[in-house]
């Protein structure tokens, strides 16, 4: 509930801030012309992004047959969880890691890596998995797109400020310090809300996943293997296409100290820690 809550509060941060940029820099009209804009390129990205992204990685689709066990593991969790059954995919990379894409359940895919098969338990993979039906659950795909909608407009009006300046009440030239400010720091502070929504929503999908397995314990050991073993093996595609990484159960691309206020996942450590505490709780 309070990641719910945090989201719904970000989301409202971000959609002020592009209100209050668009209304210095070009009133109601630029606002409406950056919102157009963004939604255009964000549209398709939305739309299609499934596809996109599979094929980047090379996923090939499997069933019961070509990988029963897998198949299985998913089609149980899915049962559990109320969802429609996704398209599964298997990426063949060394790295552990898994994702979920798809505009909504009725058109949703999930994929992990060989890699992530042979390096954990039965347990653990099932809880990875659940986690990332959870996002397809909590329509997690459509959150990212708004909040990367909203970030792309406000960074255009920031663009705006720097060509065309900002206008007062009365439409008379602002202050070019203030114009110059408005520039470097809308986007700043854009990218800052977006990337704490992900956070938010990464923390919500470990809740559910280990509220669909049972087994808060066998996320966080996951997530503790997946770290531990993805040092050093690189995902190929991701480094090819960085904009993805922001899908994976562990972001290979992440980084601590400052850099974690710009990360799309939240600390490891942190994760592990809340699982951990809700393990305490949970009646076996």
């Amino acid at each position: 509930m309070f990641n719910l809550l945090k989201t719904a509060v970000l989301m409202a941060a971000i959609t002020a801030l592009f209100m209050l940029i668009g209304g210095y820099v070009g009133g109601r009209q630029g606002m409406v012309v950056a919102l157009l804009i963004a939604l255009g390129l964000n549209f398709f990205s939305y739309w299609f992004s499934d596809k996109l992204v599979l094929k980047m990685y090379n996923a090939r689709e499997v069933d019961e047959t070509s990988a029963p066990q897998f198949h299985r593991m998913i089609a149980e969790l899915v049962q559990r969880a109320g969802l429609p059954m996704p398209r599964v995919y298997v990426i063949d990379e060394a790295a552990p890691n898994a994702f979920a894409t798809g505009r909504n359940p009725e058109h949703a895919a999930v994929a992990a890596t060989t890699g992530i098969m042979q390096v954990l338990s039965a347990n653990e993979l099932r809880a990875v998995m659940a986690h990332e039906l959870t996002h397809v659950a909590h329509r997690d795909i459509l959150i990212s797109t708004i909040s990367a909608t909203m970030a792309g407009a406000i960074s255009m009006l920031a663009n705006f400020a720097m060509f065309f300046g900002g206008r007062d009440s009365e439409g008379r030239p602002a202050n070019p310090i203030v114009s110059l400010l408005v520039m470097l720091l809308a986007p700043l502070a854009a990218s800052l809300i977006q990337m704490a929504i992900s956070r938010a929503r990464e923390f919500e999908a470990d809740r559910g996943g280990a509220e669909i397995t049972g087994d808060p314990q066998a996320l966080a050991s996951a997530l503790q293997k997946i770290q531990r073993f993805a040092q050093g093996i690189p995902l190929e595609a991701t480094e090819r296409h960085p904009a993805t990484a922001q899908m994976m159960i562990l972001n290979p691309l992440s980084g601590g100290g400052l850099r974690g206020l710009f990360s799309t996942h939240p600390s490891t450590e942190e994760r592990v820690e809340r699982l951990m505490a809700m393990a305490a709780h949970m009646p076996r």
